[in-house]
């Protein structure tokens, strides 16, 4: 490395590095509390300092190396911080790196510019350093909180976290070039030169990755409105042709009955009225009974029950359907929809079927109106933001009915609420009654 060009202090560069760690940490869910993260926050700054002071006069050739265990060392400080996938530790370790690298860079250009290489007061270099360090970690800060999802976590794949590693190494590698050799054409020769070159290449990795990470945002919100969409479609599908269907059975159902009332007339034997009532009982269960007040949903539960009789679920419902009259018919499909077949789908893994069970309440609540489905629940609730993580192997492209349905509550200025009360798993919908009737 060129020892004519006095580089930056390696206090300086690990202090960089821990806070560029604390700025993309403070945004995403945290995995440790306030207690414990501030005491592993010193202790991550002291072993990185130790690092690299015992690391700065090692030979040319561990300089790489050196760099590479820099950044696994910030990796384990993002990824033991936060309630992350390690995918997304890389991302953001990566991400941290670049920016520690750009303000590091272009704080020490400011010092060499201002004070040439002399003697420098302790208190104007300290002065210096807490104005740039603070005040662009700060701005790095505010533009990054701006695009983490509310959940506090974003889903990053392979390919996105190798296209990130190849960009934070083509930066670190082109910035740092003249301090390694200085006969390339991508080399500067002299102080001043090479100290631009590293801090606007920084800069530019910086922007590029910056950039990089708002079109994966556009293309996560696309990806989850379409997904949505889907599910909104295809949640009044089911209820079109549910409708279709359940009018089938009542007309069967009526003429089963009338049949049955002949079939008495004709024979009077004790055992053939014990058949014709077992067969009457039986066929009770395939008549939309569920008289809410609200067509819609009658047709939903009719339909749903049908399905729960058939897997040994037991769905009991006490609704005021007239409470959902002005929703419209799609955002009554979707809230509906999907929260019985997310209860349906848990239910179906339970073994004893005593255990498989599901309730529907519609009712009014101080100038309210109250949704809310239960269903029975073994183990412990793991949210993922204020919504339960999808228990699907593919994250990307599941866990979006329960979106759906905030989506839907959320036109009428209602909340979705989730909770774990013993045994059961509550999901609870909150809506104004006068912006129903608006």
């Amino acid at each position: 490395m060129n020892t004519v060009l006095p580089d930056i202090p390696r206090l300086y560069t690990a202090l960089a590095e821990w806070l560029a760690c604390i700025v993309y940490i403070l945004p995403l869910k945290k995995h440790l509390k306030l207690r414990g993260l501030l005491l592993f926050s010193v202790v991550f700054l002291l072993i990185q300092s130790v690092f690299l002071l015992l690391t700065k006069e090692l030979p040319i050739y561990f300089w790489i190396p050196c760099m590479i265990t820099a950044i696994a060392m910030m990796f384990l400080f993002i990824y033991a911080s936060c309630d992350i996938s390690a995918q997304e530790a890389g991302y953001f370790s990566v991400r941290a790196f670049v920016a520690a690298e750009f303000v590091a860079s272009l704080e020490w250009q400011v010092h060499v510019f201002i004070w040439q290489g002399a003697a420098v007061p302790l208190w104007q270099e300290a002065l210096l350093l807490i104005l740039i360090y603070g005040g662009f970690f700060l701005i790095i800060w505010l533009l990054e909180r701006q695009h983490i999802p509310e959940e506090r976590r974003l889903v990053i794949r392979q390919r996105e976290l190798w296209s990130t590693v190849f960009i934070g190494a083509a930066v670190f590698g082109i910035s740092n070039l003249s301090f390694v050799n200085m006969q390339t054409p991508f080399s500067g020769q002299y102080a001043q030169e090479i100290l631009n070159i590293r801090t606007l290449v920084d800069l530019g990795g910086f922007a590029i990755l910056y950039a990089y990470h708002i079109q994966l945002n556009d293309l996560r919100v696309r990806h989850e409105l379409k997904a949505v969409q889907n599910i909104l479609q295809h949640q009044y599908s089911q209820y079109q042709q549910s409708k279709e269907s359940i009018e089938l059975i009542n007309f069967k159902y009526h003429d089963l009955k009338n049949q049955i009332i002949a079939v008495r007339a004709e024979e009077d034997a004790d055992k053939r009225n014990a058949y014709l009532k077992k067969m009457e009982d039986e066929i009770k269960h395939f008549e939309a009974q569920n008289k809410t007040g609200n067509h819609v949903l009658d047709t939903l539960l009719a339909s749903k029950n049908m399905y729960c009789i058939k897997h040994g679920i037991t769905l009991t419902c006490v609704a005021d359907g007239s409470l959902l009259n002005g929703i419209d018919v799609i955002d009554i499909c979707t809230i509906f929809g999907n929260a019985l077949d997310n209860a349906i789908e848990y239910e179906q893994r339970m073994e004893e079927a005593e255990k498989r069970l599901i309730h529907v309440s519609v009712f009014a609540q101080k100038g309210f109106t109250m949704i809310r489905f239960e269903n029975y629940f073994e183990g412990e609730l793991e949210l993922n933001g204020d919504l339960p993580k999808t228990t699907k192997p593919d994250t990307f492209d599941h866990g979006y009915g329960l979106k759906s349905i905030r989506y839907a509550v959320e036109k009428y200025g209602g909340v979705v609420n989730v909770s774990q009360q013993d045994n059961w798993f509550e999901l609870k919908v909150l809506i104004p009654l006068k912006q129903i009737n608006n």
